[in-house]
Formats: structure tokens, C-alpha cells, sequence
């Protein structure tokens, strides 16, 4: 919580909260005692055109969200649309994002990242999601809740190569915070040694594929697309031709991926 947010939570004339209930315990531990409603996804669009009115009347609004920043894999990014549409302006206040968070204690190296958020609840979906992400040059990061972080990490090691890194973390910012780092191969190991580590929130992280730095993920598309029919030898000499990075970095990554 930063002292900007603490003036503002005190200056306006009311906050949309995503549960009054949970939002009630953090204005408490800090003094604050605002005018409060109820703003989640089931009831967006009403809460919007309710906080247009009071925008009109000249009011504040601000919005919090439970355990995240708002819009962000948490409700708020109708009610923004809402807003700008109806001429107002929306200001975000910076503070903590966990994602954000997690990268910066993740020691991954990349030099991207690709912020997915929450992946498919069904595990076919969400195989398939994994896999359209699987050549990305960039480092992937996933929320997932604790009911379903085991079945989201089971898919993460079925469709991924197992020398990948994964970074576990858990519960940020709060008393049980943990981080891990691990290649893939051995993160079931990991949640298996502590029935403790599937509890919380999490951010997981997963490391770039092996063998692509420095290869443009059309490159790599295109020589997994060849090595499918291709001789090894061959499909790097093309690919290169194709995509004109150079063949012994092709054939260095076309080793990996057939290894």
C-alpha cells in the first residue's frame, strides 16, 4: 500500500470494491473509513453506470480489487471502458503487481515476458493454450489458484521440455511467501515433498525454450514445422534459407529439440 493510494482512499467520495467485506479489512488496519459498494465482474455493468452518475455529479470514485491490481486478471477493465467512453478520465494508481513481483525475483534472464495470466480450467484447453505458447522467446508467466495449481504445473510438464526453468511463487507479499526455482523435470517432486506448497496464491513463471536464444520465434516455428518432415540437416539448412538466421544456431536448437 503506497501513501499515494492511502490520500486518495481518503480523498474521494466513494470506492467500488470488488468485496466491501475483504476491502473492509485493509481500510481498517489503516484509519481509513470511505463510502464503499460492491463492484465485481457479475455486476460491472450496472456498477459502471452507477459510478458514471456520480462522475457527473462532479464525485471521485476509486476502485480496489481484492488481491490484485484491477483489470488485470481481476474485474475493472469494462467499467474503465465505460468510463472513457462517457468522457472521464481514469488514473491509475501504481502499486504492487504480482506478476511484476515475481519477475523481478524470479532470476530469470530473459529478456521478455509474456504475461498470460489464468490458463483454461479444463486440462485439454488448457494443454492447448501451453502449446501455442510453447515457442515463444520469452519468459511465460501464469497466475493459478491453489485448487488447481497441481493440475495446471501436470500440464506444464506433459507439453513442455523438462529443462525448462519454473519459478514457484507463492503467497507474495504475504507471511508464508515463497519462492522456488527448479527445472521443470523436478517440480511435481517439489509440490510432493510438502502438501504445504499447493496452498496460497501463485504466480508461476517458466524460463524461455531451450536452445532459442537469439533465434526469432518464427525461426523456431518454421524449423519444427520442417523437422516434422524433414531430416535434421536438412530442415536447419532450410529453415535458414527461409528465415535467414544462421544454419549452425538452426542445427544447435534442431539438436535440442530432437534430444
Amino acid at each position: 500500500m503506497t501513501l499515494r493510494a492511502l490520500a486518495i482512499l481518503r480523498a474521494v467520495d466513494l470506492v467500488a470494491a470488488e468485496d466491501t467485506r475483504h476491502s473492509q479489512r485493509l481500510f481498517d488496519s489503516h484509519g481509513l473509513t470511505p463510502r464503499t459498494f460492491a463492484l465485481h465482474e457479475h455486476n460491472e455493468q450496472e456498477g459502471a453506470t452507477r459510478i458514471i452518475e456520480r462522475l457527473a455529479q462532479g464525485q471521485h470514485v476509486a476502485l480496489v480489487t481484492d488481491a490484485g491490481t484491477p483489470a488485470i486478471s481481476d474485474p475493472g477493465a469494462r467499467l474503465v471502458a465505460r468510463v472513457q467512453e462517457a468522457g472521464f478520465t481514469v488514473i491509475p494508481v501504481p502499486g504492487p503487481c504480482a506478476a511484476v513481483a515475481a519477475l523481478s525475483a524470479s532470476g530469470l534472464a530473459a529478456a521478455r515476458f509474456h504475461f498470460v495470466g489464468f490458463l483454461p480450467p479444463k486440462s485439454s484447453a488448457r494443454r492447448a493454450s501451453i502449446e501455442s505458447l510453447r515457442a515463444l522467446d520469452a519468459a511465460l508467466v501464469f497466475y493459478e489458484a491453489p485448487h488447481r495449481v497441481l493440475e495446471c504445473v501436470e500440464d506444464l510438464v506433459a507439453v513442455l521440455e523438462p529443462e525448462r526453468e519454473i519459478v514457484i511463487c507463492r503467497e507474495l507479499t504475504k507471511m508464508f511467501e515463497q519462492i522456488a526455482r527448479m527445472p521443470l523435470a523436478e517440480v511435481l517432486a517439489w509440490f510432493a515433498a510438502d502438501p504445504n506448497r499447493q496452498r496460497g496464491e501463485f504466480v508461476l513463471l517458466i524460463g524461455p525454450p531451450p536452445g532459442s536464444e537469439g533465434i526469432p520465434p518464427e525461426a523456431q516455428r518454421v524449423l519444427k514445422l520442417l523437422l516434422a518432415e524433414l531430416p535434421l540437416k536438412s530442415a536447419a539448412k532450410l529453415a535458414a534459407e527461409i528465415t535467414g538466421v544462421p544454419k549452425n544456431a538452426l542445427y544447435e536448437l534442431a539438436l535440442e529439440l530432437k534430444g
